[in-house]
Protein backbone atom coordinates (compact mmCIF):
# COMPACT_ATOMS: atom_id res chain seq x y z
CA UNK A 1 0.00 0.00 0.00
CA UNK A 2 1.21 3.44 -0.59
CA UNK A 3 0.81 6.07 1.14
CA UNK A 4 2.22 9.96 0.69
CA UNK A 5 4.39 11.56 3.79
CA UNK A 6 5.46 15.10 2.89
CA UNK A 7 5.08 14.91 -0.59
CA UNK A 8 7.30 11.61 -0.69
CA UNK A 9 5.76 8.40 -1.94
CA UNK A 10 6.46 5.14 -0.30
CA UNK A 11 5.32 1.66 0.60
CA UNK A 12 4.27 0.39 3.88
CA UNK A 13 3.34 -2.69 5.55
CA UNK A 14 0.55 -3.99 7.84
CA UNK A 15 1.34 -2.89 11.24
CA UNK A 16 3.52 -0.28 10.60
CA UNK A 17 3.74 3.02 12.76
CA UNK A 18 4.00 6.43 11.19
CA UNK A 19 6.87 7.25 13.11
CA UNK A 20 8.74 4.27 11.65
CA UNK A 21 7.96 5.53 8.60
CA UNK A 22 9.42 8.24 8.93
CA UNK A 23 12.47 7.18 10.19
CA UNK A 24 12.85 4.56 7.44
CA UNK A 25 12.60 7.70 5.26
CA UNK A 26 15.27 9.65 6.94
CA UNK A 27 12.56 12.46 8.04
CA UNK A 28 13.45 12.07 11.97
CA UNK A 29 16.05 14.27 13.58
CA UNK A 30 17.40 15.62 16.79
CA UNK A 31 17.21 18.86 16.21
CA UNK A 32 13.97 20.50 17.49
CA UNK A 33 13.62 22.66 14.97
CA UNK A 34 12.91 19.91 12.05
CA UNK A 35 11.61 16.96 14.31
CA UNK A 36 8.32 15.86 13.42
CA UNK A 37 6.58 15.66 16.33
CA UNK A 38 3.11 14.38 14.99
CA UNK A 39 1.10 14.34 11.88
CA UNK A 40 -1.62 16.15 10.15
CA UNK A 41 -3.86 13.43 8.45
CA UNK A 42 -7.47 14.70 6.94
CA UNK A 43 -7.28 17.86 9.14
CA UNK A 44 -7.06 15.90 12.04
CA UNK A 45 -3.82 15.82 14.26
CA UNK A 46 -2.40 11.97 15.03
CA UNK A 47 0.44 10.75 17.21
CA UNK A 48 2.79 9.27 14.94
CA UNK A 49 2.14 5.82 17.03
CA UNK A 50 -0.58 5.50 14.67
CA UNK A 51 -0.66 2.88 12.66
CA UNK A 52 -2.42 3.85 8.64
CA UNK A 53 -2.55 0.16 8.11
CA UNK A 54 -3.92 -2.23 10.27
CA UNK A 55 -4.22 -6.33 9.89
CA UNK A 56 -7.84 -7.96 11.18
CA UNK A 57 -9.23 -10.71 10.44
CA UNK A 58 -7.96 -14.69 11.06
CA UNK A 59 -4.64 -15.61 11.20
CA UNK A 60 -5.46 -18.14 8.83
CA UNK A 61 -6.66 -15.13 6.66
CA UNK A 62 -5.32 -12.29 7.23
CA UNK A 63 -7.31 -8.73 5.62
CA UNK A 64 -5.03 -5.70 5.65
CA UNK A 65 -7.11 -2.60 5.54
CA UNK A 66 -6.45 1.04 5.27
CA UNK A 67 -7.32 3.24 8.43
CA UNK A 68 -10.54 5.75 8.32
CA UNK A 69 -8.53 8.82 8.56
CA UNK A 70 -6.15 7.07 5.69
CA UNK A 71 -8.82 6.44 3.41
CA UNK A 72 -10.64 10.26 3.86
CA UNK A 73 -7.01 11.69 2.97
CA UNK A 74 -6.10 9.67 0.01
CA UNK A 75 -3.08 8.39 1.65
CA UNK A 76 -1.75 11.95 1.86
CA UNK A 77 0.16 12.48 5.47
CA UNK A 78 1.70 15.88 6.29
CA UNK A 79 4.10 15.68 9.35
CA UNK A 80 3.77 18.40 11.82
CA UNK A 81 6.72 20.40 13.95
CA UNK A 82 7.74 22.86 16.06
CA UNK A 83 7.11 25.83 14.43
CA UNK A 84 3.62 24.81 13.68
CA UNK A 85 0.65 26.11 16.29
CA UNK A 86 -0.59 22.25 16.24
CA UNK A 87 2.84 20.68 16.46
CA UNK A 88 3.68 23.67 19.25
CA UNK A 89 0.80 22.47 21.75
CA UNK A 90 1.87 18.50 21.03
CA UNK A 91 5.45 19.12 22.18
CA UNK A 92 3.44 21.67 25.42
CA UNK A 93 0.99 18.29 26.31
CA UNK A 94 4.19 16.04 25.90
CA UNK A 95 6.66 17.92 28.22
CA UNK A 96 3.61 18.66 30.65
CA UNK A 97 3.33 15.01 30.89
CA UNK A 98 6.90 14.75 31.53
CA UNK A 99 6.51 17.39 34.20
CA UNK A 100 3.28 16.26 36.04
CA UNK A 101 4.90 12.26 36.03
CA UNK A 102 7.74 13.61 38.05
CA UNK A 103 5.95 15.51 40.56
CA UNK A 104 3.50 12.50 41.35
CA UNK A 105 6.91 10.37 41.29
CA UNK A 106 8.46 12.82 43.78
CA UNK A 107 4.98 14.24 45.47
CA UNK A 108 2.79 11.37 45.14
CA UNK A 109 0.02 13.28 47.37
CA UNK A 110 0.82 16.60 46.32
CA UNK A 111 -2.00 18.90 44.05
CA UNK A 112 -0.33 20.27 41.17
CA UNK A 113 -2.46 22.71 38.90
CA UNK A 114 -1.16 24.38 35.72
CA UNK A 115 -2.51 27.51 35.62
CA UNK A 116 -1.42 30.03 32.95
CA UNK A 117 1.09 31.23 30.63
CA UNK A 118 2.66 34.10 31.02
CA UNK A 119 5.55 34.64 28.46
CA UNK A 120 7.59 31.61 27.72
CA UNK A 121 6.92 30.25 30.85
CA UNK A 122 3.84 27.59 32.07
CA UNK A 123 3.08 29.17 35.89
CA UNK A 124 2.16 25.82 37.90
CA UNK A 125 0.83 26.02 41.68
CA UNK A 126 2.15 23.23 44.13
CA UNK A 127 -0.20 22.09 46.99
CA UNK A 128 -1.24 25.36 48.82
CA UNK A 129 0.77 27.69 47.22
CA UNK A 130 4.02 26.84 49.01
CA UNK A 131 7.33 28.09 46.87
CA UNK A 132 9.70 25.29 46.62
CA UNK A 133 13.51 25.52 47.52
CA UNK A 134 15.72 25.48 44.91
CA UNK A 135 16.90 22.09 46.12
CA UNK A 136 13.16 20.44 45.67
CA UNK A 137 13.58 22.56 41.65
CA UNK A 138 16.57 20.67 41.27
CA UNK A 139 15.26 17.29 42.21
CA UNK A 140 12.39 18.06 39.83
CA UNK A 141 14.54 18.92 37.25
CA UNK A 142 16.38 16.00 37.52
CA UNK A 143 13.61 13.09 37.52
CA UNK A 144 12.28 15.00 34.23
CA UNK A 145 15.57 14.30 32.81
CA UNK A 146 15.76 10.77 33.63
CA UNK A 147 11.88 10.39 32.38
CA UNK A 148 12.95 12.01 29.33
CA UNK A 149 16.68 9.90 28.74
CA UNK A 150 13.87 6.90 29.79
CA UNK A 151 12.09 7.61 26.40
CA UNK A 152 8.66 6.01 27.50
CA UNK A 153 6.22 5.18 25.04
CA UNK A 154 3.31 7.46 25.40
CA UNK A 155 0.11 5.73 24.08
CA UNK A 156 -3.52 7.15 24.20
CA UNK A 157 -5.92 4.40 25.96
CA UNK A 158 -9.47 4.84 25.37
CA UNK A 159 -11.81 3.00 28.74
CA UNK A 160 -15.02 2.91 29.39
CA UNK A 161 -16.08 6.16 30.91
CA UNK A 162 -17.37 5.02 34.54
CA UNK A 163 -14.22 3.35 34.67
CA UNK A 164 -12.05 6.11 34.23
CA UNK A 165 -14.42 8.21 37.04
CA UNK A 166 -13.67 5.39 39.02
CA UNK A 167 -10.22 5.31 38.79
CA UNK A 168 -9.92 9.02 39.02
CA UNK A 169 -12.13 8.97 42.08
CA UNK A 170 -9.78 6.35 44.11
CA UNK A 171 -6.76 8.21 42.73
CA UNK A 172 -7.79 11.62 44.34
CA UNK A 173 -7.90 13.58 41.20
CA UNK A 174 -11.95 15.23 41.83
CA UNK A 175 -11.30 17.82 39.41
CA UNK A 176 -11.36 15.74 36.78
CA UNK A 177 -14.23 13.31 38.02
CA UNK A 178 -16.63 16.58 38.39
CA UNK A 179 -15.48 16.91 34.83
CA UNK A 180 -15.90 13.69 33.43
CA UNK A 181 -19.70 13.51 34.83
CA UNK A 182 -20.36 16.28 32.05
CA UNK A 183 -19.02 14.07 29.72
CA UNK A 184 -21.46 13.45 26.55
CA UNK A 185 -19.61 10.08 25.67
CA UNK A 186 -19.28 6.43 26.95
CA UNK A 187 -15.69 6.38 26.18
CA UNK A 188 -12.64 8.55 27.70
CA UNK A 189 -8.87 8.53 25.64
CA UNK A 190 -6.03 8.10 29.02
CA UNK A 191 -2.08 8.33 28.75
CA UNK A 192 -0.34 5.84 31.12
CA UNK A 193 2.52 5.03 32.30
CA UNK A 194 3.12 2.72 35.42
CA UNK A 195 0.18 3.86 38.07
CA UNK A 196 0.00 7.31 36.90
CA UNK A 197 -2.89 7.79 34.61
CA UNK A 198 -3.67 11.06 33.29
CA UNK A 199 -5.77 12.74 30.29
CA UNK A 200 -4.55 16.13 27.78
CA UNK A 201 -6.73 17.67 25.83
CA UNK A 202 -4.75 16.63 22.40
CA UNK A 203 -2.36 14.46 21.33
CA UNK A 204 1.24 14.20 22.30
CA UNK A 205 4.52 13.17 20.77
CA UNK A 206 5.19 9.44 20.75
CA UNK A 207 7.37 9.22 23.64
CA UNK A 208 8.94 11.45 26.52
CA UNK A 209 12.32 11.25 25.05
CA UNK A 210 11.18 14.03 22.40
CA UNK A 211 10.24 16.49 25.40
CA UNK A 212 14.22 17.28 26.11
CA UNK A 213 13.94 20.81 26.03
CA UNK A 214 12.70 22.83 28.88
CA UNK A 215 13.56 24.28 32.28
CA UNK A 216 12.49 25.22 35.97
CA UNK A 217 12.32 28.12 37.78
CA UNK A 218 10.93 28.64 41.45
CA UNK A 219 8.17 31.09 41.46
CA UNK A 220 6.18 32.26 44.49
CA UNK A 221 3.10 30.12 45.19
CA UNK A 222 4.73 27.43 42.72
CA UNK A 223 7.20 26.50 39.93
CA UNK A 224 7.33 28.21 35.56
CA UNK A 225 8.10 25.53 33.23
CA UNK A 226 9.67 27.26 30.22
CA UNK A 227 9.16 25.75 27.26
CA UNK A 228 11.85 26.08 23.92
CA UNK A 229 12.65 29.44 22.35
CA UNK A 230 10.90 30.77 19.78
CA UNK A 231 13.81 31.43 17.88
CA UNK A 232 16.16 28.73 18.93
CA UNK A 233 13.85 25.43 19.91
CA UNK A 234 17.13 23.48 20.68
CA UNK A 235 17.08 25.64 23.91
CA UNK A 236 14.66 26.29 26.82
CA UNK A 237 13.52 30.09 26.42
CA UNK A 238 14.93 32.60 29.23
CA UNK A 239 12.22 33.92 32.02
CA UNK A 240 11.65 37.33 30.98
CA UNK A 241 10.17 39.21 34.32
CA UNK A 242 6.21 40.29 33.45
CA UNK A 243 5.11 41.55 36.82
CA UNK A 244 2.11 43.40 35.71
CA UNK A 245 0.72 40.53 33.27
CA UNK A 246 1.34 37.98 36.53
CA UNK A 247 -0.09 40.41 38.81
CA UNK A 248 -3.50 40.64 36.48
CA UNK A 249 -3.39 36.86 36.50
CA UNK A 250 -2.89 36.72 40.08
CA UNK A 251 -5.96 38.90 40.71
CA UNK A 252 -7.85 37.39 37.94
CA UNK A 253 -7.45 33.59 39.98
CA UNK A 254 -8.47 35.26 43.40
CA UNK A 255 -11.60 36.44 41.22
CA UNK A 256 -12.37 33.12 40.10
CA UNK A 257 -12.18 32.21 43.89
CA UNK A 258 -14.44 34.74 45.06
CA UNK A 259 -17.18 34.14 42.76
CA UNK A 260 -16.52 30.02 43.63
CA UNK A 261 -15.72 29.37 39.79
CA UNK A 262 -11.82 27.71 38.90
CA UNK A 263 -12.82 24.87 36.66
CA UNK A 264 -15.12 24.28 33.74
CA UNK A 265 -17.39 21.72 36.45
CA UNK A 266 -17.98 25.16 38.68
CA UNK A 267 -19.48 26.96 35.72
CA UNK A 268 -21.20 23.99 34.61
CA UNK A 269 -22.82 23.29 38.54
CA UNK A 270 -24.29 27.34 38.55
CA UNK A 271 -25.85 27.23 34.90
CA UNK A 272 -27.82 23.85 35.83
CA UNK A 273 -28.84 25.32 39.24
CA UNK A 274 -29.19 28.63 38.23
CA UNK A 275 -26.74 30.61 39.93
CA UNK A 276 -25.45 31.54 36.89
CA UNK A 277 -27.07 34.87 36.70
CA UNK A 278 -25.95 35.67 40.17
CA UNK A 279 -22.27 35.01 38.75
CA UNK A 280 -22.91 37.30 36.06
CA UNK A 281 -23.86 40.12 37.72
CA UNK A 282 -21.15 39.55 40.41
CA UNK A 283 -18.37 39.48 37.39
CA UNK A 284 -20.12 42.56 35.77
CA UNK A 285 -19.59 44.11 38.96
CA UNK A 286 -15.85 43.80 39.02
CA UNK A 287 -15.59 44.95 35.60
CA UNK A 288 -17.18 47.65 36.92
CA UNK A 289 -15.25 48.44 39.73
CA UNK A 290 -12.07 47.83 37.94
CA UNK A 291 -12.87 50.74 35.31
CA UNK A 292 -13.87 52.78 37.84
CA UNK A 293 -10.77 52.32 39.54
CA UNK A 294 -9.01 53.19 36.20
CA UNK A 295 -10.60 56.39 35.95
CA UNK A 296 -9.58 57.52 39.63
CA UNK A 297 -5.91 56.77 38.68
CA UNK A 298 -6.26 58.90 35.48
CA UNK A 299 -7.77 61.48 37.19
CA UNK A 300 -5.05 61.50 39.98
CA UNK A 301 -2.21 61.80 37.39
CA UNK A 302 -4.27 64.19 35.69
CA UNK A 303 -3.42 62.71 32.86
CA UNK A 304 -5.00 64.16 28.87
CA UNK A 305 -4.97 61.15 26.42
CA UNK A 306 -5.19 57.87 27.55
CA UNK A 307 -4.11 55.38 25.21
CA UNK A 308 -5.69 51.72 24.91
CA UNK A 309 -4.22 48.72 22.75
CA UNK A 310 -4.78 44.86 22.82
CA UNK A 311 -4.81 42.35 20.57
CA UNK A 312 -7.90 40.95 18.36
CA UNK A 313 -11.24 40.65 20.35
CA UNK A 314 -9.96 41.87 23.53
CA UNK A 315 -13.12 44.22 24.03
CA UNK A 316 -10.88 47.34 23.23
CA UNK A 317 -13.75 49.41 21.90
CA UNK A 318 -16.59 48.83 24.89
CA UNK A 319 -13.33 48.92 27.25
CA UNK A 320 -12.62 52.10 25.60
CA UNK A 321 -16.52 53.42 26.08
CA UNK A 322 -17.23 51.99 29.61
CA UNK A 323 -13.98 54.25 30.51
CA UNK A 324 -15.50 57.00 29.11
CA UNK A 325 -18.49 56.63 31.20
CA UNK A 326 -16.57 56.46 34.52
CA UNK A 327 -14.48 59.26 33.61
CA UNK A 328 -17.76 61.19 33.14
CA UNK A 329 -18.30 60.40 36.64
CA UNK A 330 -15.46 62.71 37.73
CA UNK A 331 -17.06 65.42 35.57
CA UNK A 332 -15.07 65.04 32.32
CA UNK A 333 -16.09 65.05 28.75
CA UNK A 334 -13.80 62.20 27.00
CA UNK A 335 -13.83 62.01 23.38
CA UNK A 336 -13.18 58.76 21.57
CA UNK A 337 -10.71 58.69 18.91
CA UNK A 338 -9.73 55.74 17.15
CA UNK A 339 -6.22 55.29 15.18
CA UNK A 340 -8.19 53.52 12.62
CA UNK A 341 -8.95 57.13 10.91
CA UNK A 342 -5.07 57.25 10.71
CA UNK A 343 -4.47 54.54 8.07
CA UNK A 344 -2.96 55.70 4.99
CA UNK A 345 -4.41 55.22 1.55
CA UNK A 346 -3.91 51.74 0.83
CA UNK A 347 -2.25 52.78 -2.32
CA UNK A 348 0.55 54.34 -0.45
CA UNK A 349 1.14 50.80 1.78
CA UNK A 350 4.51 48.77 0.08
CA UNK A 351 3.61 45.07 -0.33
CA UNK A 352 6.48 42.80 1.58
CA UNK A 353 8.89 40.31 0.14
CA UNK A 354 6.30 37.62 -0.82
CA UNK A 355 3.83 40.75 -2.01
CA UNK A 356 1.28 41.09 0.55
CA UNK A 357 0.29 44.06 2.65
CA UNK A 358 0.80 43.77 6.63
CA UNK A 359 -2.15 45.70 7.83
CA UNK A 360 -0.99 44.93 11.44
CA UNK A 361 2.45 47.13 10.52
CA UNK A 362 2.68 50.20 12.26
CA UNK A 363 3.70 51.67 8.96
CA UNK A 364 0.34 51.38 7.94
CA UNK A 365 -0.22 54.59 10.56
CA UNK A 366 0.66 57.64 9.24
CA UNK A 367 2.48 58.19 12.59
CA UNK A 368 3.59 61.71 11.86
CA UNK A 369 0.57 63.18 11.34
CA UNK A 370 -0.77 61.63 14.19
CA UNK A 371 1.81 62.88 16.35
CA UNK A 372 1.20 66.43 15.14
CA UNK A 373 -2.72 66.38 15.82
CA UNK A 374 -1.95 65.12 19.46
CA UNK A 375 0.58 67.70 20.50
CA UNK A 376 -1.74 70.46 18.73
CA UNK A 377 -4.91 69.23 20.72
CA UNK A 378 -2.69 68.99 23.91
CA UNK A 379 -2.01 72.67 23.23
CA UNK A 380 -5.45 73.72 22.90
CA UNK A 381 -5.47 73.94 19.46
CA UNK A 382 -8.22 73.27 16.80
CA UNK A 383 -7.30 70.16 14.44
CA UNK A 384 -9.44 68.33 11.85
CA UNK A 385 -9.16 64.54 12.51
CA UNK A 386 -9.07 62.24 9.63
CA UNK A 387 -11.78 59.60 8.95
CA UNK A 388 -10.65 56.93 7.17
CA UNK A 389 -13.26 55.04 4.50
CA UNK A 390 -12.48 51.32 4.90
CA UNK A 391 -15.03 50.46 1.86
CA UNK A 392 -12.79 52.68 -0.66
CA UNK A 393 -9.68 51.78 1.79
CA UNK A 394 -8.57 55.90 1.52
CA UNK A 395 -9.19 58.87 3.54
CA UNK A 396 -12.27 60.45 3.52
CA UNK A 397 -11.76 64.35 1.94
CA UNK A 398 -13.04 66.16 5.25
CA UNK A 399 -12.27 64.89 9.03
CA UNK A 400 -13.72 66.10 12.18
CA UNK A 401 -12.61 69.31 14.15
CA UNK A 402 -12.09 68.93 17.51
CA UNK A 403 -10.47 71.22 20.26
CA UNK A 404 -10.00 69.78 23.88
CA UNK A 405 -9.63 71.69 26.88
CA UNK A 406 -8.30 69.71 30.42
CA UNK A 407 -11.70 68.82 31.36
CA UNK A 408 -11.94 67.20 27.66
CA UNK A 409 -9.64 63.84 27.61
CA UNK A 410 -9.03 62.10 25.07
CA UNK A 411 -9.43 58.05 24.96
CA UNK A 412 -7.33 56.54 21.91
CA UNK A 413 -8.15 53.41 20.75
CA UNK A 414 -5.86 51.12 19.18
CA UNK A 415 -3.75 48.04 18.14
CA UNK A 416 -0.45 50.46 18.26
CA UNK A 417 -1.64 52.23 21.04
CA UNK A 418 1.54 51.28 23.49
CA UNK A 419 3.87 51.32 20.96
CA UNK A 420 6.79 54.20 21.76
CA UNK A 421 6.82 55.13 18.11
CA UNK A 422 3.18 56.66 18.37
CA UNK A 423 4.24 59.66 20.59
CA UNK A 424 6.38 62.69 19.85
CA UNK A 425 9.31 63.32 21.66
CA UNK A 426 8.11 66.64 23.05
CA UNK A 427 4.78 65.37 24.85
CA UNK A 428 4.99 65.41 28.44
CA UNK A 429 4.52 61.66 29.32
CA UNK A 430 2.86 62.67 32.49
CA UNK A 431 0.13 63.77 30.50
CA UNK A 432 0.00 59.67 28.96
CA UNK A 433 -1.92 57.11 30.43
CA UNK A 434 -1.40 54.03 28.30
CA UNK A 435 -3.74 51.06 28.97
CA UNK A 436 -2.97 47.63 27.92
CA UNK A 437 -6.77 44.75 27.18
CA UNK A 438 -6.82 41.32 26.77
CA UNK A 439 -9.15 38.63 27.61
CA UNK A 440 -7.18 36.57 29.90
CA UNK A 441 -8.94 33.71 31.21
CA UNK A 442 -7.77 31.50 34.23
CA UNK A 443 -10.42 28.70 33.84
CA UNK A 444 -9.40 25.40 33.57
CA UNK A 445 -11.00 22.20 31.80
CA UNK A 446 -9.40 21.03 35.11
CA UNK A 447 -6.09 20.39 37.04
CA UNK A 448 -4.09 19.91 34.27
CA UNK A 449 -5.55 21.11 31.26
CA UNK A 450 -6.01 25.08 31.16
CA UNK A 451 -7.57 26.75 28.50
CA UNK A 452 -5.20 28.56 26.41
CA UNK A 453 -6.53 32.71 26.42
CA UNK A 454 -6.14 32.71 22.42
CA UNK A 455 -9.28 30.45 22.54
CA UNK A 456 -11.14 32.69 24.41
CA UNK A 457 -10.78 35.49 21.78
CA UNK A 458 -10.65 33.21 18.99
CA UNK A 459 -14.15 32.27 20.23
CA UNK A 460 -15.31 35.67 20.72
CA UNK A 461 -13.81 36.68 17.12
CA UNK A 462 -15.90 33.90 15.06
CA UNK A 463 -19.19 35.09 16.58
CA UNK A 464 -18.75 38.77 16.11
CA UNK A 465 -17.38 37.97 12.68
CA UNK A 466 -20.26 35.55 11.37
CA UNK A 467 -22.68 38.04 13.52
CA UNK A 468 -21.75 41.24 11.74
CA UNK A 469 -20.45 40.18 9.05
CA UNK A 470 -21.87 37.02 8.15
CA UNK A 471 -17.70 35.21 7.96
CA UNK A 472 -17.90 31.37 7.79
CA UNK A 473 -15.72 30.56 11.05
CA UNK A 474 -13.31 28.73 7.59
CA UNK A 475 -12.86 32.31 6.66
CA UNK A 476 -12.30 33.73 10.91
CA UNK A 477 -9.82 30.81 11.26
CA UNK A 478 -7.94 31.47 7.85
CA UNK A 479 -6.73 34.97 8.79
CA UNK A 480 -6.03 34.26 12.54
CA UNK A 481 -2.31 32.70 11.87
CA UNK A 482 -1.92 36.11 10.81
CA UNK A 483 -3.31 37.90 13.03
CA UNK A 484 -1.75 36.29 16.03
CA UNK A 485 1.79 37.01 14.10
CA UNK A 486 0.76 40.95 14.17
CA UNK A 487 0.38 40.34 17.82
CA UNK A 488 3.40 38.37 18.64
CA UNK A 489 5.54 41.63 16.71
CA UNK A 490 3.28 44.76 17.71
CA UNK A 491 1.64 44.29 20.89
CA UNK A 492 2.88 41.86 23.24
CA UNK A 493 6.06 43.35 23.26
CA UNK A 494 4.56 46.88 24.41
CA UNK A 495 2.19 45.28 27.48
CA UNK A 496 4.31 45.69 30.29
CA UNK A 497 5.35 49.15 29.05
CA UNK A 498 1.58 49.71 30.01
CA UNK A 499 0.55 52.13 32.67
CA UNK A 500 -2.42 49.25 33.45
CA UNK A 501 -3.64 45.83 32.37
CA UNK A 502 -7.07 45.39 32.61
CA UNK A 503 -8.31 41.42 31.61
CA UNK A 504 -11.66 41.55 29.72
CA UNK A 505 -12.33 37.63 30.45
CA UNK A 506 -15.99 37.05 31.92
CA UNK A 507 -15.65 33.82 33.49
CA UNK A 508 -19.30 33.15 32.05
CA UNK A 509 -18.85 33.82 28.64
CA UNK A 510 -18.04 30.29 27.12
CA UNK A 511 -21.50 29.22 28.49
CA UNK A 512 -23.20 31.41 26.49
CA UNK A 513 -20.39 31.95 23.09
CA UNK A 514 -21.42 28.18 23.09
CA UNK A 515 -24.94 28.72 21.80
CA UNK A 516 -24.05 31.33 19.12
CA UNK A 517 -20.90 29.16 17.79
CA UNK A 518 -21.33 25.57 18.34
CA UNK A 519 -23.61 24.84 15.02
CA UNK A 520 -21.37 26.87 13.32
CA UNK A 521 -18.15 24.46 14.19
CA UNK A 522 -19.84 21.64 14.08
CA UNK A 523 -20.81 22.37 9.74
CA UNK A 524 -17.47 21.98 8.91
CA UNK A 525 -16.68 18.95 6.82
CA UNK A 526 -14.00 16.82 7.22
CA UNK A 527 -12.40 17.82 4.06
CA UNK A 528 -11.96 20.96 5.17
CA UNK A 529 -8.31 22.54 6.10
CA UNK A 530 -10.02 24.00 8.93
CA UNK A 531 -11.76 20.62 10.15
CA UNK A 532 -8.90 19.70 12.87
CA UNK A 533 -8.68 23.18 14.28
CA UNK A 534 -12.83 23.29 13.83
CA UNK A 535 -13.39 19.48 15.70
CA UNK A 536 -10.79 20.69 18.47
CA UNK A 537 -12.80 23.77 19.51
CA UNK A 538 -16.33 21.68 19.43
CA UNK A 539 -14.86 18.79 21.39
CA UNK A 540 -13.56 21.37 24.15
CA UNK A 541 -16.77 23.26 23.82
CA UNK A 542 -18.56 20.00 24.82
CA UNK A 543 -17.19 20.51 28.00
CA UNK A 544 -19.11 23.48 28.36
CA UNK A 545 -23.31 23.35 29.58
CA UNK A 546 -24.96 26.51 27.50
CA UNK A 547 -26.17 29.02 29.12
CA UNK A 548 -29.23 30.91 27.58
CA UNK A 549 -29.43 33.70 30.07
CA UNK A 550 -28.64 36.49 27.87
CA UNK A 551 -31.04 38.87 29.21
CA UNK A 552 -29.04 38.81 32.34
CA UNK A 553 -26.18 40.33 30.44
CA UNK A 554 -25.88 44.25 31.14
CA UNK A 555 -25.98 46.08 27.38
CA UNK A 556 -22.57 47.42 27.90
CA UNK A 557 -20.89 44.25 28.63
CA UNK A 558 -17.92 43.72 27.06
CA UNK A 559 -19.76 40.16 25.92
CA UNK A 560 -22.20 42.13 24.13
CA UNK A 561 -19.34 43.21 21.31
CA UNK A 562 -19.23 39.90 20.41
CA UNK A 563 -22.46 38.76 21.08
CA UNK A 564 -24.83 42.27 19.93
CA UNK A 565 -27.08 43.89 21.30
CA UNK A 566 -24.02 46.81 22.92
CA UNK A 567 -26.12 49.65 23.50
CA UNK A 568 -22.98 52.05 22.68
CA UNK A 569 -23.35 50.92 19.17
CA UNK A 570 -26.76 52.72 18.50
Amino acid sequence: MQLTIDGIATEVTAGERLLDIVRRLGLDSADLKTRPLAANIAGETFTLNYIPLRESGESENPRVTLRRAMRAANGVVSLLRYDSARGNRVYERTMLFVFLLAMRKLYPKTRVRINYAVGAGLFASVGDGQRLSQQDVDRIKKAMREIVEADLTLERKRVDIDDAIDFFSADGQEDKVRLLNYRQFSFFDVYRQDDYVDYFYGEMAPSTGYASVFDLQAQKGGLLLLRPSAQDPNKPAKHVSLPRLSGVFSESEEWGKLMHCAVVADLNDMVLSGDVRTLIRVNEALHEKRFAQLADEIIARGARAILIAGPSSSGKTTSANRLCTQLRVHGKTPVLVSLDNYYLNRDLLVPGPDGTIDLEDIATIDVPQFQEDLTRLLRGEEVELPKYDFIHQQRCKTGTNLRIDEHTPLVIEGIHGLNPMLLPETVDKHMIFRLYVSALTTLNLDDHNRLPTTYLRLLRRMVRDNETRGASVERTLSMWDSVRAGEEKWIFPFQEDADAIFNTTLIYEPAVLKKHIFPLLSAVQPESIYYDEARSIVKFLNYFVEANVEDEIPPTSILREFIGGNTFYR
